[in-house]
C-alpha cells in the first residue's frame, strides 16, 4: 500500500554556464508564482562580481528575485558547507510561506553538498595553514599538488592544479586527521529532506554553447568588464588567490591588468577557461542519474520543462 511522502517539494534547475538557466528559471517562476528562486552559483554570492559572473541584472532580479546573490564581499571566502546552511535556511523559509524552492545554478559542488550532506571535517588550523602557505610561497603550487597526488590521488584528481585554496585545505585535513580528504568526503552525510525534481540543461551538440560563451564574453568586455576588475583591484584586501578572483574570467582579467597577458591572450584564455568550466559542469551532471536532461538548443525545451514542473507540482504525495 502506498505511503504518504510528506517531504516538501523542491526543484533543481542545473546546467553548464551559458546554457540559459536564468531565463528558464524566470519563465517558470512567472508561470508558477509559488516557485521562489535560490541561486546555486559560487561567483554570484560575491558583491561587485557582476559583469564577469553574468549576474542577472537589476531588472531580471526585480521580476524574478534570486536568494543567495550578493551575500559576501569578494575578499570573504564562501564554502560549500556555508552554502548548504544558507540554502537550507532559505528553502525552509520558502516552504513555510507556502512556496516551492527553485534552485538554479551551475555549481555542482553546491548541489552535491545540499543533496548528500558534508562529512565532519576539522576546522581550519591557523598555525598549520600559515606553515602550508609558507611552503606554497617557497616551493610553489605544483610541488604541493604533487604531494597531494601522492597522499590522496582521488582528491588530487578532483582539485585543479591551479587551485591553491583547495590544495592547501586537502593537505591541512590530511595533516590534522591522518585521513585522506576523499575518504572523508565519501562518508554518507545528512540527506536533503525534500522531494526533488531535477532538470538539467545539457546540450547534445556543444558547438552552439561554445559560440554563446564567446559571444557572451565579448558582450561582457563591451559592458565594461575590465573596468569592473579595475575597481576590484583597488581593494587592498582582495588578493588574486582568493576564490572570487579565481573565478573564470576574473583570473585572466587580473593577469591581463598585471601585464602577464596581452589583450588577445586574455580574451582567448578567458573563453577557453569558460569552455573548460562548462565541460566540467557537464561531466558532474552525468552523475545526476535521476535528473531529466533537456537540450537547451531544442526549441521545445521550455515547454518540456513546464510540463515536467506541472506534473511534479500536481503529483500525489505517495511513495511505494
Amino acid at each position: 500500500m502506498p505511503q504518504t511522502d510528506r517531504r516538501p517539494r523542491a526543484i533543481f534547475l542545473m546546467g553548464p554556464t551559458a546554457s540559459g538557466k536564468t531565463a528558464l528559471a524566470c519563465e517558470l517562476a512567472a508561470r508558477y508564482p509559488a516557485l521562489r528562486a535560490i541561486s546555486v552559483d559560487s561567483a554570484l554570492v560575491y558583491r561587485g562580481l557582476d559583469i564577469g559572473s553574468a549576474k542577472p541584472d537589476a531588472e531580471t532580479l526585480r521580476r524574478c528575485p534570486h536568494r543567495l546573490i550578493d551575500i559576501r564581499d569578494p575578499e570573504e571566502p564562501y564554502s560549500a558547507g556555508e552554502f548548504r546552511v544558507d540554502a537550507l535556511r532559505e528553502m525552509a523559509g520558502i516552504v513555510a510561506s507556502g512556496g516551492v524552492p527553485l534552485l538554479v545554478g551551475g555549481t555542482g559542488l553546491y548541489f552535491r553538498a545540499l543533496t548528500q550532506g558534508l562529512s565532519d571535517l576539522p576546522t581550519a588550523d591557523p598555525a598549520l595553514r600559515e606553515t602550508l602557505q609558507a611552503r606554497l610561497e617557497r616551493e610553489g603550487l605544483p610541488a604541493l599538488h604533487g604531494q597531494l597526488r601522492e597522499a590522496d590521488p582521488v582528491a588530487a584528481g578532483r582539485i585543479h592544479p591551479n587551485d591553491p585554496q583547495r590544495i592547501l585545505r586537502a593537505l591541512e585535513v590530511i595533516a590534522t586527521t591522518g585521513r585522506r580528504l576523499s575518504d572523508l568526503h565519501g562518508q554518507a552525510g545528512e540527506r536533503l529532506p525534500y522531494r526533488v525534481l531535477k532538470l538539467a540543461l545539457v546540450p547534445i551538440d556543444r558547438r552552439p554553447l561554445h559560440e554563446r560563451i564567446a559571444q557572451r564574453f565579448d558582450a561582457m568586455l563591451a559592458a565594461g568588464f575590465l573596468d569592473e576588475v579595475r575597481r576590484l583591484r583597488r581593494n587592498p584586501r582582495l588578493l588574486p588567490d582568493l576564490p572570487a578572483i579565481r573565478a573564470v574570467g576574473y583570473r585572466q582579467a587580473w593577469q591581463h591588468l598585471d601585464g602577464e597577458l596581452g589583450a588577445d591572450q586574455f580574451r582567448d584564455q578567458a573563453i577557453f577557461a569558460t569552455r573548460q568550466l562548462a565541460k566540467r559542469q557537464i561531466t558532474m551532471l552525468r552523475a545526476e542519474l535521476d535528473a531529466r536532461w533537456l537540450d537547451p538548443e531544442h526549441g521545445t525545451t521550455p515547454a518540456t520543462a513546464v510540463e515536467a514542473v506541472e506534473h511534479f507540482l500536481a503529483s500525489p504525495r505517495e511513495m511505494a
